[in-house]
């Protein structure tokens, strides 16, 4: 169940799951967990409902946003057509109402699929950031939190009182105390946050490997320009703040220093461009700044030309069946094992380096697999 199913996102997924239903050859080869979790049953039985803001046909919004050609679009195009993608709950409905529609929704897309194992995807837009750390009970989250500006919250409650786990792939901090909490008290995982699709990713794997040589990062300066949507939003700037934060803080993590240190301030810098000609396609550069022997300089550059929801749809199928194999092994709460995905972990303790999340997920299916193979 997606929360934003029409989105660049979301609806490459409904496309990934038709194509993969027809001939699983076309997509499994770029899911991680494609001969993982057996007990779970074949990929290719994944199935997607959801919810959006949007009234246009979701093969529309396909087209509207140009991730795929209409070759491989039209052998697709009927079973996209049964796809049940429900309007977003009235924005004239508090919190408490928009969680009980909402409610209500998930019961209705569980009897359809009285078999399914139900994870809720959120994909929402980033959203300008709140402090509710200080809120402990939902009655009180209730009253404090406006709909309107952080629309995540409704949907992992419903979630979370429908018993079914979350994964949080937005920019938006949902792993608020009060949520965890509600998370642990009704046995469910819930992961996140903001899914790690392409320029951060290879920024986790390039600061492990020189952390590992044991050279010295100097500076660190990253640019994306992408034409969607989400390139969109994010120009207003109260809305990048936690997306940027997310890209910025985690290389000061993974290097156990500050970048820019000997400098007094920092010398990682991100920005993000929205420029409508890339669409989808986004590119990013990196230059980065490192030291060797005696302090002398060298520099890296890198270049991706990448396809931004052609990198998040296989994380976001991946992720699905990492959450249902998690509930069924009985865990609940934040899972830091699984920050392989993204670009801040919820949780305690999690893995930052490239080769410890690489380590942490494969202990996490041995887990996973010990426990579930045992029912």
């Amino acid at each position: 169940m997606i929360a934003g199913a029409k989105g660049a996102v979301g609806s490459t997924v409904a496309a990934a799951v038709a194509a993969m239903q027809k001939n699983p050859d076309v997509i499994l080869p770029n899911l991680i967990t494609r001969n993982s979790f057996v007990y779970l049953g074949p990929p290719e039985n994944i199935t997607v409902a959801g919810w959006d803001t949007q009234s246009a046909k979701l093969v529309d919004c396909i087209k509207n946003h140009g991730v795929l050609t209409d070759n491989l679009l039209k052998p697709l195009q009927k079973d996209l057509e049964k796809i049940p993608i429900l309007p977003s709950p009235p924005k004239d409905l508090d919190l408490k109402g928009q969680v009980a529609h909402l409610t209500k929704d998930i019961q209705d897309f569980k009897k359809q699929h009285s078999n399914a194992l139900p994870v809720m995807i959120n994909l929402l837009p980033a959203c300008t950031r709140c402090n509710l750390d200080t809120v402990k009970h939902v009655d009180d989250l209730y009253a404090e939190a406006n709909p309107a500006n952080f629309p995540d919250l409704a949907y992992v409650l419903a979630a979370i009182f429908s018993e079914i786990p979350v994964v949080n792939f937005s920019p938006n901090r949902l792993e608020i105390p009060v949520v965890v909490q509600k998370a642990v008290e009704h046995r469910i995982p819930i992961s996140g946050r903001d899914g790690k699709t392409g320029q951060t990713y290879f920024k986790v794997v390039l600061a492990s490997a020189l952390k590992a040589r044991s050279l010295y990062v100097d500076g660190w300066y990253s640019l994306n320009i992408l034409g969607n949507a989400d390139g969109k939003n994010l120009m207003d700037p109260d809305r990048a703040a936690g997306k940027v934060a997310n890209k910025t803080e985690l290389l000061d993590e993974i290097l156990g220093y500050s970048v820019g240190e000997r400098y007094h301030e920092p010398t990682h810098k991100v920005r993000i461009d929205y420029y409508p000609p890339r669409g989808d396609a986004k590119e990013a550069w990196d230059v980065v700044d490192f030291q060797g022997l005696f302090d002398l300089p060298m520099s890296l550059r890198l270049n991706i030309l990448g396809r931004d929801s052609i990198l998040a749809a296989p994380m976001v199928l991946d992720l699905a069946r990492w959450m249902a194999a998690l509930k069924m092994a009985g865990c609940s709460g934040s899972v830091p094992e699984l920050g392989f995905y993204f670009k801040k972990p919820i949780g305690e303790n999690p893995p930052l380096s490239f080769q410890d999340q690489v380590n942490r997920l494969q202990t996490l299916e041995k887990e996973c697999d010990e426990k579930c193979l045992k029912l």
